[in-house]
């Protein structure tokens, strides 16, 4: 897949988590003991500006490539396993897996560590 492509791809998954986000936060005022869906609309919402902000300084060439996609699509991943867990534990009643919630909440503070080494090393020449 291209660069572009990739990038094309976080933005269209940073704006689900958005849309997502605002719908767990809205869920969240309406339902009482909803505090989970708080948790995870705030999960989404952040980190789906982390998506873009990693993305556009891995498209304008200041992170690294390969670690800048790494980062972007971490804080995808992390956050869908964070909020899915917490949303499955609202309305389901269990969580996504054993662990869910804590290895999503790894992989961001990851993420957020990859990320700052992908704009720290300096690019190879080319």
């Amino acid at each position: 897949m291209t660069q572009n492509g990739a990038l094309r791809i976080a933005g269209i998954l940073a704006g689900l988590m958005g849309a997502a986000g605002v719908a767990l936060a809205a869920a969240s005022a309406h339902q009482p003991d909803a505090s989970r869906l708080a948790s995870a609309s705030s999960m989404l919402l952040f980190h789906a500006s982390a998506v873009i902000g990693a993305a556009l300084l891995t498209g304008h060439g200041i992170a690294q490539r390969p670690l800048g996609l790494t980062a972007t699509f971490g804080f995808v991943a992390g956050a869908a396993l964070f909020a899915g867990d917490l949303a499955m534990r609202q309305y389901a009643g269990h969580g996504l897996f054993t662990m869910a919630a804590p290895t999503g909440g790894t992989l961001l503070i990851l993420s957020w560590l990859v990320l700052a080494a992908a704009t720290a090393w300096p690019r190879r020449a080319g």
